[in-house]
């Protein structure tokens, strides 16, 4: 799944955990690709394009056992969760980072070549449905249903659902092959696909993070906080002497 619906997918976290501040939300939905992104340039993960790209189907994530396992996402998040629930006692925020890390899995899983891999040192079998290899089209409905199900969940505003549906857009000419775009350019060049990657990550993140403030339907964080700062403590007993 594109960066656009990963990062609306913290807007239906945010609305199970409304307590949570959505920054280690955002972080936690996109954690995979981030690692993905780093280990790619660090040469120890691979992406590679065909020799013409006009769609998705023609770039490749050829190695990633690492940041797109399933064992790796669903441990990191296992630790997430024990970590931050049961160690720092900060309940709703373990179980949001830890849902929020999983959930980029489980997306990926819907719309993905077979490039799945169980766990490092495993090279089958391959996990995904393969949409973006044989039905690149439906997988671009399939992620535009998705965002907007999010948005609608999470009873967002106006320029919310502009964002999505535009974010949505941007990528559907890698997603028809009908449809001309700048893809050609990524040809060869895949350093420039993770580039591409991590640019659409970051502005996604940012500006969902900045327009979830706005909801209507949702506090903002800063209430949020209030809220949770003034939820009720056991009390402290005077020490008797």
């Amino acid at each position: 799944m594109f960066a656009m619906d990963h990062a609306a997918t913290a807007l239906l976290i945010k609305r199970r955990f409304p307590t949570v501040h959505i920054a280690p939300i955002l972080i936690a939905v996109q954690a995979m690709e981030l690692a993905w992104v780093a280990l790619n340039f660090m040469g120890i993960e691979r992406t590679t394009t065909e020799a013409t790209v006009r769609s998705v189907a023609d770039l490749h994530l050829s190695y990633m056992p690492y940041s797109h396992s399933v064992a790796v996402p669903l441990g990191a998040a296992l630790i997430a969760w024990l970590v931050i629930e049961l160690g720092f006692r900060r309940a709703a925020l373990g179980r949001a980072v830890a849902l929020g890390i999983a959930s980029h899995l489980m997306l990926d899983l819907l719309t993905h070549g077979r490039d799945i891999v169980l766990f490092p040192g495993l090279a089958s079998p391959k996990l995904g449905t393969g949409l973006y290899d044989a039905a690149p089209f439906t997988a671009f409905l399939i992620e535009m249903a998705y965002g907007l199900a999010c948005w609608r969940i999470y009873r967002g505003g106006a320029a919310m659902l502009a964002l999505i549906v535009l974010g949505n857009f941007a990528n559907l000419s890698l997603l028809s092959v009908s449809i001309p775009g700048p893809e050609s350019y990524l040809a060869g060049r895949p350093l420039l696909v993770v580039g591409l990657v991590f640019a659409q990550i970051v502005i996604t993140l940012f500006l969902v993070g900045v327009l979830s403030r706005r909801s209507p339907g949702i506090p903002g964080d800063a209430h949020d906080l209030r809220v949770s700062a003034a939820e009720p403590r056991a009390a402290v007993l005077p020490r008797r002497t």
